[in-house]
């Protein structure tokens, strides 16, 4: 059977893994921060009558430009944007893909600040655009003199923020991404996948008067729309024409452009849900010290919490119980979606039947882990 390596893949691929988030039919889903809510029934029902609708016209390419849902996210959005300010794609990983497509590629750099979302590296590695790194301070935080000085270090043509970070739940001040824009002449995209469940200023703020600053969000966590691959970002409309350039013809479908303007359409009840997220988030951050864990402070719809002695084997024995969670790789943490009230009680539970094995660090070591 051939191989992989045995293709004449490009040189700079080889030896590289594909993202690959475990996906398996257990009861409790808490790994890839997905709203694990259901979409309400009256909204769903909104998005089939807009689907059949848009089904009765497939035989023709959809709408190249996307105008009614520009017009429904510069809505949602607000800040004074309109549909020029606002680009969509196949979920927020295509919109990093073409900013790197049309601002990165080979010769040029993306500065990011690890550990943060994985794909950003991925989508740097795809698109030929080299990955360098700088060092987050203390408790994964990124402070203004932090950003300047990796930057004046670097060099970067691209540097991506994400805030709240992921995987550690940390956001980022307004001031940090101000000093990250002055201090390169180069393209700042923050990725604000999810800032719905985020307390402080959204960096939509900062956008005018700064042509090089990219806002990315997604309908895939406070929406509950995983599913329909909806990502966008907001802009100056220089950066939008700039994508054109780089996007595939009719990239987004007739149905994903229906059901997003649909459910658009239903934004107060769609999040009506960021709550319970929150408050569910917050009863796992409650309640895991009492457990012998560390939880970091999160402002996203999960958490990350240290004190594990062994990621793997934890990760092993929760799933055992049919509870599906996330190691991320960082030494002695694993982090956790918020469920519902219902799955957020039963991965308590099944954390608790773990406490006193093999799994969980001596209580006096806890505090020597680097957060």
């Amino acid at each position: 059977m051939t191989s992989l390596s045995d293709l004449p893949i490009r040189d700079d691929l080889r030896g590289l893994s594909a993202y690959g988030a475990p996906q398996e039919n257990v009861p409790i889903q808490l790994n890839v921060n997905e709203n694990t809510h259901a979409i309400p029934e009256d909204v769903a029902t909104d998005i089939v009558r807009a689907l059949a609708v848009a089904v009765m016209g497939v035989n023709r390419y959809p709408d190249r430009e996307f105008t009614e849902l520009r017009d429904a996210l510069a809505t949602y959005l607000g800040h004074g944007l309109t549909r020029d300010n606002i680009w969509a794609a196949n979920g927020s990983n295509e919109v990093l893909q073409q900013t790197l497509q049309a601002f990165g590629g080979p010769g040029r750099s993306v500065l990011g600040f690890p550990p943060t979302y994985s794909m950003h590296s991925i989508i740097a590695n795809a698109t030929g655009t080299r990955w360098v790194t700088a060092e987050r301070d203390s408790g994964y935080a990124i402070s203004p003199e932090t950003v300047v000085a990796a930057i004046q270090r670097e060099q970067p043509d691209v540097v991506f923020l994400c805030s709240p970070n992921n995987p550690t739940g940390t956001a980022l001040g307004i001031e940090t991404i101000a000093a990250a824009y002055d201090a390169f002449p180069g393209i700042l995209l923050v990725d604000e996948a999810y800032a719905e469940f985020a307390e402080g200023d959204t960096a939509l703020s900062l956008l005018e008067g700064r042509p090089r600053l990219l806002v990315s969000r997604t309908m895939s966590k406070a929406f509950a729309f995983a599913g329909a691959r909806l990502g966008y970002l907001a802009a100056d409309p220089a950066v939008t024409d700039a994508l054109r350039l780089v996007r595939l013809p009719y990239h987004l479908s007739a149905l994903t452009q229906a059901a997003s303007v649909a459910a658009l359409s239903h934004a107060p009840a769609m999040l009506a849900m960021v709550d319970d997220i929150k408050a569910q988030r917050d009863r796992i951050i409650a309640a895991l010290p009492g457990l012998g864990y560390t939880p970091l402070p999160s402002e996203s719809n999960f958490v990350m919490f240290g004190g594990v002695a062994d990621p793997n084997a934890t990760f092993e024995a929760l799933f055992e119980q049919g509870v599906l969670i996330r190691d991320v790789g960082i030494p002695h943490h694993l982090r956790v979606s918020a469920g519902t009230e219902q799955e957020t009680g039963i991965f308590l539970d099944a954390l608790t039947s773990l406490v006193g094995h093999s799994t969980q660090l001596p209580s006096g070591s806890i505090g020597k882990i680097k957060e």
